[in-house]
């Protein structure tokens, strides 16, 4: 079978297969227990396995850089755009509104065709809610090829330039020289940051606050 610029992502019995290629398919991944694991949560399995064909893939057609960049990107605009985090939450909406809602997204910003695949294989497969978890895999398998530490920042509002230059400052003073930030936005921390660095995790949120303070209270009680 023939692919022209094509981008399949299908079922295989009870595993997902993800293809993408041109002309005769050239990378293919399996969803498998023995996939190497990024993300940091236990569920960001299936995350990191797209994130791998999307950057095995770009690796391949030297346009890594490029793809990279447009990743940034679109986390970016998610981050700050909450009609857009509202509408890929939104689990009222079937694969085909969501793969077509994004595409008008995508297409009205510039986006490459390759990453316009990409996310419609991520939508096609009811994962549109997802779609920044698997962006953010991507850069923290970037990262960590590139022997970097991961530190994944959660913030109830984007960070703002001045946020980011203090946190990467601390983060250094505190022995974490050469890190990646992968940032996500949690509205329902309230404020402050959660960090998370390997097993190390860094709450200052209120969210995390006020649950403190509620165990100390049932521990008193």
């Amino acid at each position: 079978m023939r692919w022209a610029h094509a981008l399949h992502y299908g079922r295989d019995g009870h595993q997902d297969v993800c293809v993408i290629g041109v002309g005769t398919p050239d990378v293919t991944v399996v969803e498998t227990a023995e996939a190497p694991q990024v993300s940091m949560d236990a569920s960001g399995g299936m995350a990191q396995r797209y994130a791998l064909a999307l950057y095995e893939y770009a690796e391949e057609k030297s346009v890594l850089p490029e793809v990279l960049d447009q990743v940034r990107a679109l986390r970016k605009l998610i981050a700050e755009s909450a009609a857009l985090r509202e509408f890929l939450a939104d689990q009222s909406l079937d694969s085909r509104q969501a793969g077509q809602g994004l595409e008008v997204v995508l297409k009205a910003q510039g986006f490459s065709e390759t990453l316009k695949r990409f996310v419609g294989v991520v939508s096609r497969n009811r994962r549109a809610s997802r779609i920044d978890e698997i962006l953010g895999a991507v850069l923290a398998l970037d990262a960590k090829r590139r022997g970097e530490t991961i530190a994944e920042v959660r913030s109830a509002q984007p960070l703002t330039a001045g946020q980011r230059s203090a946190l990467q400052t601390r983060l250094a003073e505190a022995g974490y020289a050469r890190v990646s930030m992968i940032e996500r936005v949690q509205p329902e921390l309230i404020g402050g940051l959660v960090v998370q660095i390997g097993a190390k995790l860094f709450d200052t949120s209120i969210r995390g606050r006020l649950t403190r303070i509620q165990n100390a209270m049932k521990g008193a009680a």
